[in-house]
């Protein structure tokens, strides 16, 4: 039975987060560092009963196993806190052998970290695409600061004043307000009181002293008052436009903390608001009033997706928050992780926010939805345009949350005219999910069960059957393993014309692809590649001497090396690559700039070659 079959039968997504144990001398120690890493990333699914290259050993006592995880489950000296419910602890029969089935869910804010033991320091992981990782002290008092009602702008910064704040945000805050919402009685108090009255001012009872909340200083404040260390050192906002095709041109406008202006979050929204709306191409439409209607819904979306990243940043985190504009998406990034899972978001009606407080204060002028229905006006905003749908991602170490809004067709003329040249009469047959599939790999250089789920109401194995139909077909080909799971199209599908897509990494896989030519030199590639796709796990010992054979008189990009070991790009970077670099195995083609999205590497020379 092979990989896909297996968790077919466990019910398992195949780019879902999934580990297999053996459990031949009991449930493993090393199980409850896996429970951990899952709960407090995004969930999973342990087998017990299966040996790590998908050999179904089965359980020779699956009961006693099954009241073995209980017991641990419900001992606090074990783990922090017990996730599962009874459906979610199962035993499976496959091949006639049972495997018990833990269905893992990401934990929500007010249960991380769940660790295991007694100490949260030392027994709480995370997972990445390679595995579980031990959390560092800083990650773990992050989960814990995530924890607390009391969230972490409405600290009261007793040693500030007024004079901390900037008069001028004040009260261009007031005038937007005011014309919003004229009758408002708060915008009839002094500025001091309006301040306590939104939450930017508070007294601190157990001191009996005032000032700003750390809510307020973020919204009014000024620089220097902002960033001061007991304050918000880390505090940074930087917008990015990137316009030009001149690659001598690294930013066409910039907006961060220079000195010139007042760098605060109101400020910060007032300008890069006007910046990322100014040019939107939107349809001619009028209101009741039958007037030209310049605020639509894709205006709309994009506000709410800033007012997000400001509202929902950890500002103790690393980065700051990043908003990006190109010619053809706007990507919104900031410090921090998700606080509800992916299924909650997508289906909305829930709201969670790290500042909550700031969060209010931008609700006074009409933005940044309390009721959990924001990332609903941004599908909305971009579904009015047939757009393709937001893209949302987490990203750990450092933790961060990546909102990418594409101005591109969901099925754009030129991507389809593409694959009908290169599938030819195939092209009919196929369904409209199996379409948006294609066209998604082609668009995006790659397209995952995730990423259909966001773009289709189809159920997540279905979209797995279709994903693997496509596979079968000779239409795509998946790279990677469980949360590293993601498709790209074959050359196949790519057809004569390779050399296409809007993101240059891309362009490197195919373009070395093409340069790699024929089927047989690709068959070659894979032949190397035999011993690392055939096994999941194996060593860097036993792995770089294998991509030193790939690479061996060629340059290969990361993204080919990916798709033809099947290893997630960035592991492969990381654990594989940068060691050979290091030790001088391996040359870039571009030593110079290593970041460029065209880079490729070689086997160096030995001295005397040819």
């Amino acid at each position: 039975m092979d990989a896909t079959a297996l968790l077919s039968v466990l019910a398992i997504g195949e780019d879902g987060d999934w580990e297999f144990k053996s459990a031949r001398g009991g449930v493993p120690g090393s199980m409850w560092e896996t429970y951990s890493a899952m709960a407090n990333t995004d969930g999973g699914s342990i087998g017990l009963g299966v040996d790590d290259d998908g050999n179904v050993s089965g359980l020779a006592d699956p009961a006693k196993t099954r009241k073995e995880v209980w017991d641990c489950l419900n001992n606090r000296q074990k783990v922090s806190v017990n996730l599962l419910t009874e459906g979610q602890v199962r035993v499976v029969l496959v091949e006639g052998k049972s495997v018990l089935v833990m269905q893992v869910p990401r934990a929500d804010r007010r249960q991380r970290p769940v660790y295991m033991g007694q100490n949260p320091l030392t027994g709480t992981f995370r997972r990445n695409y390679e595995g579980d990782y031990g959390c560092s002290a800083e990650e773990v008092r992050r989960m814990f600061a995530d924890q607390s009602e009391d969230t972490f702008d409405g600290r009261v910064l007793e040693h500030f004043g007024m004079d901390d704040l900037d008069e001028a945000s004040i009260q261009q805050y007031r005038n937007i307000w005011s014309a919003r919402d004229s009758a408002h009685p708060w915008l009839a108090t002094e500025p001091k009181a309006m301040l306590e009255k939104i939450g930017a001012w508070r007294r601190d009872r157990a001191s009996g002293k005032d000032g700003p909340t750390v809510a307020g200083l973020l919204m009014f404040g000024k620089d220097e008052a902002i960033r001061d260390p007991e304050a918000i050192p880390q505090f940074n906002l930087d917008y990015r436009e990137k316009l030009s095709d001149d690659p001598a041109v690294r930013w066409t406008d910039r907006i961060t903390a220079d000195g010139k202006w007042v760098c605060n979050a109101f400020q910060f929204y007032q300008r890069v608001g006007l910046r990322l709306t100014a040019d939107l191409k939107v349809p001619f439409a009028l209101n009741a009033q039958m007037i030209r209607q310049e605020d639509t819904v894709v205006h709309q979306a994009v506000r709410e997706a800033l007012v997000n990243s400001l509202i929902h940043a950890d500002y103790q985190g690393q980065g700051g928050v990043v908003v990006e504009k190109y010619k053809d998406r706007l990507v919104f990034s900031n410090p921090g992780t998700l606080l509800l899972d992916m299924e909650q978001i997508l289906r909305g009606g829930r709201s969670e926010c790290r500042n909550k407080l700031l969060q209010g204060q931008f609700l006074f002028l009409g933005i940044g939805e309390k009721a959990g229905s924001g990332i609903d006006r941004m599908r909305q905003g971009w579904a009015s345009q047939h757009w393709r749908q937001p893209k949302i991602e987490e990203i750990l170490r450092p933790d961060r949350v990546d909102v990418t809004l594409s101005m591109v067709s969901l099925l754009p003329e030129e991507a389809v005219a593409r694959l009908q040249k290169a599938l030819g009469s195939q092209w009919k047959s196929q369904q409209p999910v199996e379409i948006q599939a294609l066209v998604t790999a082609d668009v995006e250089g790659r397209v995952t069960n995730a990423r259909l789920r966001e773009m289709t109401d189809e159920h997540p194995n279905d979209l797995t059957k279709t994903l693997q139909g496509l596979v079968s077909k000779g239409f795509l080909v998946q790279v990677g393993m469980k949360r590293g799971t993601f498709y790209r199209l074959t050359t196949i599908a790519q057809g004569v014309d390779a050399q296409h897509s809007m993101r240059n990494d891309d362009d490197s896989m195919r373009k070395d692809s093409t340069r790699n030519g024929s089927n047989d030199q690709k068959d070659e590639l894979i032949g190397i590649a035999a011993p690392a796709r055939e096994k999941r796990r194996l060593s860097p010992a036993r792995m770089q001497p294998i991509i030193l054979e790939l690479c061996n008189g060629r340059y290969l990009s990361l993204s080919l090396l990916s798709e033809v070991l099947q290893r997630n790009p960035e592991g492969l970077r990381t654990r594989l690559l940068s060691p050979l670099l290091q030790s001088g195995q391996l040359v870039m083609r571009f030593p110079n700039e290593p970041n460029r999205p065209d880079q490729a590497y070689t086997t160096k020379k030995k001295p005397g070659a040819i």
